[in-house]
């Protein structure tokens, strides 16, 4: 099972750093063919990038709510474990 979920978090983040690919060569003018200009590739690059980051972003939050992980704890948590002790 950690096997499957490795592969779904490998495939977005492989698709996101081939945005930052395309998005790097369109600044040092190296366009694929299929892409029109530098400007659609950018804005292509752009949006794989965004994607990517934003699946893998979502996957974290969700597996942190579902174990109801808090990396910052509450205030009021705090103060009812330093009173208990």
């Amino acid at each position: 099972m950690r096997m499957i979920a490795l592969l779904l978090l490998l495939i977005p983040g492989l698709i996101a750093v081939f945005g930052i690919k395309l998005m790097r060569d369109s600044m040092f003018s190296d366009y694929y063919y299929i892409l029109l200009n530098t400007g659609v590739q950018f804005f292509v690059g752009l949006v794989l990038f965004i994607l990517g980051f934003f699946f893998i972003g979502g996957f974290i939050v969700y597996r942190d709510r579902k174990n109801k992980y808090r990396a910052i704890p509450d205030k009021e948590d705090q103060y009812t474990k330093t009173n208990e002790e």
